[in-house]
């Protein structure tokens, strides 16, 4: 029988080639699209990790979700600096929440406050997701708009505190496998994974609509 980390990766497969595949996502690493449409996008993640992390202490205590929360995967405090970097010291009066991002944000907030096993469906798809494809992101955007290597404008895809994110990612597949979680809140989390790349992949067709390409 497969473990659950390998059910939850293969049953979400092609939700999650959508969002990366993503016209926004293509024309971003390609470097087609300016700063500014990158800004944007660091914008929505804010109030995105806003909704995932401002419960996280609370659910440190939760039996299903207490062993995912780790501090060093926080990204919060990052994403404001690259802001400030991005936006300038004022950036919070100028940022605004997408329709998309806002039910993304509204949907991890509704489930760190009401069903902490669907939280984790939330807190898989985005941590692992920086700490894997969040890194040719990183690369891609401090060799296009200039970026110092790992610095201001980047931080958000750092992880400082992680020196090892192979072997992290190996032991956070682990807590997945040993989740304290029944057959059927198991199916439920991965209909909430899918849930959460669909959120995901409206957020990337809205900032598409937003910064489409010129003819």
């Amino acid at each position: 029988m497969d473990s659950f980390s390998t059910v939850i990766r293969t049953a979400s497969h092609a939700q999650h080639v959508e969002a990366e595949t993503s016209s926004f996502m293509s024309d971003l690493l390609g470097g087609r699209l300016g700063v500014d449409a990158y800004a944007r996008y660091t914008e929505q993640l804010w109030f995105v990790y806003e909704a995932l992390e401002a419960g996280a202490d609370r659910l440190a205590s939760d039996p299903v979700t207490g062993p995912f929360i780790q501090p060093e995967l926080y990204r919060l405090a990052a994403l404001e600096r690259d802001l400030e970097h991005l936006r300038g010291p004022g950036w919070r009066t100028g940022v605004s929440a997408l329709p998309a991002t806002q039910a993304y944000a509204d949907r991890v907030r509704e489930c760190a406050e009401r069903w902490p096993a669907g939280y984790v469906a939330h807190h898989y798809t985005r941590y692992l997701g920086d700490l894997s494809g969040g890194q040719i992101i990183r690369d891609k955007a401090e060799k296009t708009w200039g970026f110092a290597r790992k610095g201001d404008g980047v931080r958000f895809y750092v992880f400082e505190g992680i020196a090892n994110p192979a072997a992290f990612k190996r032991g956070y597949r682990e807590l997945l496998d040993a989740i304290r979680a029944d057959d059927l809140e198991k199916q439920r989390i991965v209909a909430e994974c899918k849930r959460a790349f669909a959120l995901n992949t409206a957020v990337f067709r809205a900032l598409g609509e937003e910064f489409p390409l010129s003819a």
